[in-house]
């Protein structure tokens, strides 16, 4: 068979002398062709072959250094940011680790005149700065501010490369990595109740909001109070629906219950009031309030919600939409129960027997609500239901990103803990994990309130 022409050897490169290895076609320190090299020299023997050129330019072993004119500073490492030019001509670095690498003092580390959140962590709340506005690299370290930057703003480093700052709609300006948001992951745990809510799998953003807090009637017993709500994501701003909707429901049921309310009178009375917080959003800054028929069938920031109020012997629940309570005893040989019905297409046509529920729920207009707050909403019917338990367990308080993995009660009671109601917040986490591991569709939030309520710590999450 036919073998490739093997070139003469060389003893040494002729452009930088390195000893070839048997076989080489091309020289391993400077790249210079061998082969050529050495049929030019069987040609012309004692000739030196003209040396090789890079990029149209001859190369040489020993260049002369280049002009003064073309010399810059050295670079700052990467990561760290250069300011504007000083006078003489050089940025100066806005990290004290850049600042010893280029020759210049060393800056001063931080005194205690900061808070106490700058001087621990070197970063804190304050807007970031988008690239698109802002003049420069915006690297930056995690350390601290760069003495350069407006006002002395902190910047927080992205949790991928550590390194670059983080622009206002979330992404690593050096690796541009998405950063986890704050409502990304949530959990909250006071004495006797826990709630914990997760973006979801699938889901850009959490549009999910809850509160929970801790209280003592008028006669000194505990009260428990949870808050779950779900954010219309075909509204606009749903996360800020849902957020009012939890705060606004959370702030009036915390009030009213230690003065006396009735529980049921006293959730009516929440959920209109979270419901007069998601209308607020739909009206302009500065604006004069609109006529509710003026804003039906604008796409306005929407949500349902669903609340608890559990004392030493009842349990009292409120909604609007299709998130849901369910009853899961201790006891596992007693029959959990699902405590809501859905304003949802499904349940309507289960209600009117047109449609079996595993029909209904098969569908894909199911999860289409009919009720929800909103100023868009034709008509606020908040629904609440009392009951009374005659043994110990847990309320279950959730939006859709749960059930939808334990629809039924059987199977919310399956997925819950036997331990659920002395680990409230260990068994929110298992069931924000149950529905993960089911596909984590949807924003996830679930709320674990213990039945009956235990004397605790009051407060609010």
């Amino acid at each position: 068979m036919s073998q490739m022409p093997q070139p003469a050897q060389l003893s040494a490169c002729p452009t930088c002398d390195e000893p070839p290895q048997a076989g080489d076609r091309y020289c391993d320190q400077c790249g210079a062709d061998l082969a050529a090299a050495a049929a030019s020299a069987a040609q012309t023997p004692g000739d030196r072959p003209v040396p090789p050129r890079l990029n149209g330019a001859a190369w040489s072993p020993h260049p002369e250094p280049e002009p003064d004119d073309y010399e810059l500073a050295a670079p700052a490492p990467d990561g760290y940011e250069l300011a504007t030019a000083a006078p003489d001509g050089y940025g100066q670095p806005a990290d004290p680790r850049a600042a010893g690498a280029l020759g210049a003092p060393e800056a001063a580390p931080p005194t205690e005149t900061g808070t106490p959140a700058e001087i621990d962590t070197g970063v804190n709340a304050s807007t970031h700065t988008s690239a698109a506005t802002s003049t420069g690299s915006m690297a930056g370290t995690g350390t601290g501010a760069g003495p350069r930057l407006p006002g002395g703003e902190h910047r927080p480093r992205c949790a991928a490369c550590q390194e670059g700052t983080i622009d206002q709609d979330g992404y690593c300006e050096r690796c541009g990595h998405a950063q986890a948001r704050e409502r990304d992951h949530m959990e909250s745990e006071l004495e006797g109740i826990a709630a914990a809510s997760d973006r979801g799998l699938r889901h850009h953003r959490n549009e999910d909001a809850f509160a929970v807090s801790a209280a003592e009637l008028p006669d000194g017993s505990p009260v428990m109070v949870a808050v779950v709500c779900d954010g219309v994501s075909s509204a606009t701003r749903p996360d800020d629906a849902s957020a009012a909707a939890a705060h606004a429901a959370g702030e009036a049921l915390r009030t009213s219950l230690p003065r006396g309310a009735h529980p049921q009178q006293a959730m009516n009375e929440a959920i209109v009031a979270a419901a007069e917080a998601v209308n607020s959003l739909a009206l302009d800054t500065g604006a004069a309030a609109a006529h509710h028929e003026g804003q039906r069938h604008q796409n306005a920031p929407a949500c349902t919600i669903v609340s608890a109020v559990v004392t030493s012997d009842i349990l009292t629940i409120g909604w609007v939409g299709d998130s849901r309570a369910y009853w899961v005893p201790d006891d596992r040989t007693a029959p959990p129960a699902r405590l809501t019905e859905d304003d949802s297409w499904a349940a309507q046509m289960v209600a009117a027997g047109l449609m079996s529920e595993a029909e209904a729920y098969a569908d894909e207009r199911a999860h289409a609500i009919t009720g929800w707050l909103g100023a868009d909403a034709y008509e606020l019917e908040p629904h609440t239901a009392s009951y009374k338990p005659d043994r110990p367990g847990v309320v279950v308080v959730c939006t859709d990103g749960l059930w939808n993995y334990a629809e039924s009660a059987e199977q919310m009671a399956r997925a819950v803990p036997s331990d659920a109601r002395s680990r409230p917040l260990n068994t929110a986490q298992i069931l924000v994990g149950h529905a993960l591991d089911g596909g984590g569709h949807d924003n996830v939030t679930v709320a674990v309130v213990p039945f009956p309520a235990a004397p605790g710590r009051a407060g609010s999450a």
